[in-house]
Formats: structure tokens, sequence, C-alpha cells
């Protein structure tokens, strides 16, 4: 998706666009390839460490639903996703769009990010998509303690593959605000990349019993007319430039040798 000038909700070109953009092979670099797991990089611009990230996963005794479920439960993903600082919905926009904060531990020594986005999501018989672009909320500016980044287009696509796996593919195009060193983009596609889509393949497959004993029935996603958010006005929001933001210069920062947001793969869901 190209850059907006304006706030939008996504149409069905849009949509057509990810997916198109989720399957294409043209540019990529292949970094990593194990156990049914692939991620690719896309260099955009070397001097910034600006980059896309594309990684897909086979996920055998998954359905598509139940991982579509795990996407969207935010309450389960506190409990598997252990990058995540903060995450809340901040309002509704449509039956299918919403507006929300995600605040994410970077590896040490690096400034913890925040975005604010505009997610949509669109089933499509055995297929999923949710995507999300940054925006800007007028009572949620940039905090201290963290880098707001942007999100220029991410999400994800789910494909069913029968009645019980599927695949998932995600792709990022995030500026991170701030000139990275060459690590980061080389560790966040080799490893956490690749541990985050392990994580999450865990968490799919504990998340039919911990949500039977978790509000089981609340599906807002599912059943819009669930959902306790207030209504937003497209009005209120504005699109997040990254020229915009500070820039900051982590460039010359070395790898710390202990790595938040790096627990065990074995962590158990509650």
């Amino acid at each position: 998706m190209s850059a907006r000038d304006s706030v939008q909700i996504p149409d069905d070109r849009d949509f057509r666009d990810f997916r198109a953009e989720c399957e294409a092979e043209a540019g990529w670099s292949l970094t990593y390839s194990k156990g049914g797991l692939a991620v690719w990089v896309q260099l955009l611009e070397v001097e910034r460490s600006l980059h896309k990230i594309k990684c897909r996963m086979e996920c055998k005794d998954v359905p598509a639903e139940t991982l579509y479920d795990v996407l969207h439960d935010i309450e389960y993903r506190k409990k598997w996703d252990t990058n995540v600082i903060e995450t809340f919905d901040i309002g509704k926009l449509t039956v299918n769009s919403d507006v929300g904060y995600y605040a994410w531990k970077c590896p040490k020594p690096l400034k913890n990010r925040d975005v604010i986005t505009l997610r949509s999501w669109l089933p499509m018989g055995t297929d999923y998509i949710i995507m999300n672009y940054s925006v800007k909320h007028p009572k949620y500016p940039p905090r201290k303690d963290m880098v707001r980044a942007v999100s220029i287009q991410t999400g994800y696509l789910v494909e069913g593959k029968g009645a019980k796996s599927c695949s998932i593919t995600y792709l990022a195009q995030v500026d991170p605000k701030g000139s990275l060193p060459k690590w980061v983009v080389n560790k966040s596609s080799q490893l956490l990349a690749p541990k985050a889509m392990k994580k999450m393949y865990k968490a799919c497959l504990k998340y039919p019993a911990w949500k039977l004993r978790h509000n089981p029935h609340f599906k807002p996603w599912l059943f819009p007319e669930q959902s306790p958010l207030p209504a937003v006005a497209l009005s209120e929001l504005s699109i997040q430039h990254a020229d915009s933001l500070e820039n900051i210069d982590e460039s010359a920062l070395a790898e710390a040798k202990d790595d938040r947001g790096e627990a065990s793969d074995d962590d158990a869901v509650n």
C-alpha cells in the first residue's frame, strides 16, 4: 500500500494489494528457512536500516479460524507475547476496523517502541487478512519513555489448508524512527522473527483450552455487536508521518548480551 495523504478505511483493493505483496517473490532476499518457517527481507534504505520483512509459517494442527482468533484476542496476546509492554484498543471505526495502541520491547540497548494504528480485517472464506497502518490520535501523543515508530503497512494473511491446518504470512514495513545498527536488521530477520512466529504457533495450540476458561463466547472480531469500544470518528485521526517524529541515532550501539523479550519458547500460557 502506498503512502497515504489522509486517513481512510481500507477497501477491497487495499486487501487485494496486501495479499499480492504477501505472495510476491521478486525483490525479496531469503534470510531464514527451517522447519516450515521462512523469512525474507527487502532493504529499502540501507543507510537507515529501513526494510520490509516477510515471514511465512506452516501451522499443522491449527485451523485458520483459531489462528485468526489468536491474532485478534488482545487479552490472550498479553499472555503469550513476551515482547508486549502494553497494548489496548482505543475505539472502533466500523464493524471491521478499529484504532489501537501497542508498545513493544526492543533488543538492548535500543529504546522501546510504540505505535498507534488503524487496523482492519477481512474474512474471505477459509482465508483471513488483518492489516494496519499508523495514525495519530489526539489523546495518545508520543511518550517520553518510548520512541514512536511508524507502521507504513503491517499485517497477516492466514490461509486455510484443510480443516486442521493453515499457513500464516506476516508482512511488515515499519519505520522504527532513527538510524539503527545493522545487527538489528540481521537479528530481527534471523532470530527474533522466527522466534516470535514459533511462539505464536505454540500459543495457537493452547488457545482453545485457554479460551474455554476465559470468556469463551466473547469474540467481538466475529460478533461486532459484542464490542464495548467507544466509536471513533475518522475526523479525529490523522496520518502519522515519519518525518514529523523525532529521529534518534542508535546506529553505533553494540548488541547487549542480556536480551529483553527473549523468554523461553516453552513459556506457559495460563
